[in-house]
């Protein structure tokens, strides 16, 4: 298991960054840490992997202390894997070169079968004997993801995993890298602000804001039963709106979220706004429009005229969930 216990940490400037910190990870579970930019994703893992010298509190793999550069001359521990969003690869050796950077030279017939199976994985065989720094960014994060799958750590920590690679290869990798880990037993900590990233894959998901843990659930009922604005808006555009959108219902104080895929523009009863724009979205259009003088987000087949009035609805099996959650 792996055990955040009490964690406070400020760097020099003495702005906390994380104030009482505590997570319980058993082994082989997936946890997403998820939250707006310098919320402190990054620097949670950068103390889980004994990269940052804590005063308050203490991380704990089993029963051994992880101990940061105070205690190591070389910071992280052997069982443990980072990849950082700088990657730290060596630019002027090739990517095959990269990944068995940390493999034995004394077992070279595994090494490099092992090496093949992580190039096929992160879908760079062809770019086996180039060197890095021809690569392009998206490139080098494949690269770099490989590399710390080669040894299979016992703890592996992601920050923004997948943040230069094109949705084209994205997708797919997450698939196969999320199983493949799964699979071995691996335990994951990945730090993303992409829900994507982790929705389908992580057992839990841990919301970072103003550097304290807000909520910690499965990403199923953090996302049906999100408890505020914050957390909704971190899956993608939602609302806060009146209760009394349907006239079921008389409560005008009470306000539930909606996400902009919930609504339905209906005839002439339900939440009362004025379009203000439309963007194109593929599928769709996202439409803004203004309710007491508030932006609000909805979807919609087709653009609507800036200035026209619609109203909108929503299912009172999404209204009954969310109330469910309050």
């Amino acid at each position: 298991m792996l055990q955040i216990d009490h964690v406070s940490f400020a760097y020099t400037d003495g702005v906390t960054v994380l104030d009482n910190i505590n997570l319980k990870i058993a082994k082989g579970e997936h946890i997403s840490i998820i939250g707006e930019s310098g919320c402190g994703k990054s620097t949670l893992l950068k103390i889980i992997y004994g990269l940052l010298e804590i005063e308050v509190g203490e991380v704990y793999w089993n029963d051994a202390q992880v101990l940061g550069p105070a205690y190591n001359l070389v910071p992280g521990e052997p069982y443990m894997k980072y990849l950082s969003q700088d990657f730290d690869l060596m630019p002027f050796t090739t990517v095959a070169e990269n990944i068995g950077k940390y493999l034995s030279v004394f077992e070279p017939e595994e090494s490099k079968a092992r090496i093949q199976e992580l190039l096929e994985m992160v879908e760079m065989t062809n770019f086996a004997n180039t060197k890095v720094r021809y690569l392009s960014g998206g490139q080098q994060q494949r690269v770099a993801l490989a590399r710390v799958l080669a040894q299979q750590p016992q703890i592996l920590l992601l920050d923004e995993p997948f943040s230069h690679i094109d949705n084209f290869r994205k997708n797919e990798l997450r698939r196969n890298l999320f199983a493949h880990l799964k699979r071995k037993k691996i335990t994951v900590v990945t730090a993303t602000h992409d829900p994507n990233d982790v929705l389908s894959f992580a057992d839990r998901m841990v919301v970072l804001k103003n550097k304290f843990i807000i909520a910690k659930d499965t990403p199923k009922n953090l996302y049906e039963h999100p408890k505020d604005l914050y957390i909704a808006s971190l899956f993608g555009e939602a609302n806060k709106i009146p209760i009394n959108i349907l006239k079921s219902y008389a409560d005008t104080k009470r306000r539930i979220i909606v996400y902009a895929h919930e609504f339905k523009v209906s005839g002439k009863s339900g939440l009362e706004v004025v379009v203000k724009a439309a963007y194109y979205m593929g599928g769709h259009f996202m439409i803004v429009g203004v309710y007491e003088e508030e932006d609000v987000y909805f979807h919609h087949h087709k653009p609507l005229e800036v200035g026209k009035v619609v109203f909108l609805n929503i299912s009172i099996e999404t209204i009954n969930q969310r109330m469910a959650g309050m």
